[in-house]
């Protein structure tokens, strides 16, 4: 076997000539002009060349017998259905032109014939190869498009439906904690821009992953007032998945609404530190904490609300352990801790 090594995106030539001359002086000529070939003589076995699947098939006349036209039918018969594997006959000019064609196509439906006669010279032969070979070209990258569209379609759906999952979860939880229809759609609404915030996010991300601190900041920029914040932010530079972001900015948003409601932003002069840290010990870890100071005086409520049944549910299932939440009288705290591995895209 004579094998090119051209470095090229256009597939591979297979010759098949009874004949050594033959084979070899096509196939010279051939990486001459730097295509890509295997020269096949009628002593060898074409099976194992035609498993590694040519890009194009050049077979002299003498080289049509029954069993090459069968083992070439077996390939023809196993390709994909993008696939028109192009073949060139290279025929005498004294040959049945028309009776080999009918014969040809009965047996090899899924092929591309093309017919030549010899004399042929060197320039029209390349030629003639070097165009198939672009068709078979354009013939994979249809595939791969077809592909890839079929693959964004799937994906597609499969986004699609974990958001519709994701609101009716969102609104069946709102609706159990709404006293008035007023409430409902405020909370439903603010529930739904927090979504809308990590999606854009990993959006512009282009990906299954985000930076935490862009969602942190998108998820608190709608409470900042003439561009002052009363909630600081403060944590190394990470990366988190996509579904990981999403529940941090759903909790943030619950642990928002509820300072500006009963908490520290109900007061003027009230502030939030939210911060996070890996921390180095047996693996890498990872802490999540809220932390409110000079609000109003806080008692823990005779019973959990949405939002604190929320954060506890969804840490839970984030990070395999609940939040410690903290009704400290100088200030609600909560803060999340678990493995890093956790949160952050898988390979």
């Amino acid at each position: 076997m004579n094998a090119g090594t051209i470095d090229s995106e256009l597939d591979w030539v297979l010759v098949l000539a009874p004949f050594r001359k033959d084979a070899d002086y096509v196939a010279t000529f051939l990486r001459e002009q730097r295509v890509a070939v295997k020269a096949v003589r009628m002593d060898e076995d074409l099976v194992p060349y035609l498993a590694l699947s040519p890009g194009l098939i050049a077979i002299t006349h003498e080289a049509l017998n029954p069993d090459v036209v069968a083992r070439i039918a077996e390939h023809l018969a196993v390709q994909a259905d993008w696939s028109e594997v192009p073949i060139i006959i290279l025929l005498e000019r004294s040959a049945p032109i028309a009776r080999i064609r009918n014969e040809l196509e009965r047996s090899w439906p899924g092929s591309r014939l093309l017919f030549h006669t010899r004399p042929l010279s060197p320039l029209e032969l390349v030629n003639a190869i070097h165009s198939n070979l672009l068709v078979r070209l354009r013939q994979r990258q249809v595939r791969d498009s077809i592909e890839r569209e079929r693959e964004l379609r799937l994906e597609l759906n499969h986004r699609v439906k974990n958001i519709l999952a994701s609101v009716t979860s969102i609104f069946q939880m709102t609706r159990r904690g709404a006293d008035t229809v007023d409430n409902l759609a405020s909370d439903f609404t603010g529930r739904l821009q927090a979504l809308s915030n990590v999606h854009s996010a990993v959006f512009e991300a282009g990906g299954e992953e985000v930076s935490l601190s862009d969602v942190i900041q998108l998820t608190i920029s709608p409470y900042s007032k003439g561009g002052v914040s009363r909630i600081e932010v403060n944590g190394p530079e990470l990366i988190v998945s996509r579904d990981a972001g999403t529940t941090i900015a759903l909790c943030l948003h619950e642990l928002i609404t509820n300072a500006i409601k009963y908490g520290s932003l109900s007061e003027p002069e009230g502030t939030v530190r939210i911060s996070w840290s890996i921390l180095a010990t047996d693996g890498p870890d990872f802490s999540l904490n809220w932390i409110e100071a000079d609000g109003p005086p806080v008692r823990e409520p005779s019973r959990q609300g949405y939002g604190t049944r929320y954060i506890r549910s969804a840490f839970i299932s984030l990070f395999g352990s609940p939040p410690e939440i903290v009704f400290a009288p100088e200030g609600f705290r909560c803060g999340a801790n678990g493995p890093l591995s956790r949160i952050t895209p898988q390979a």
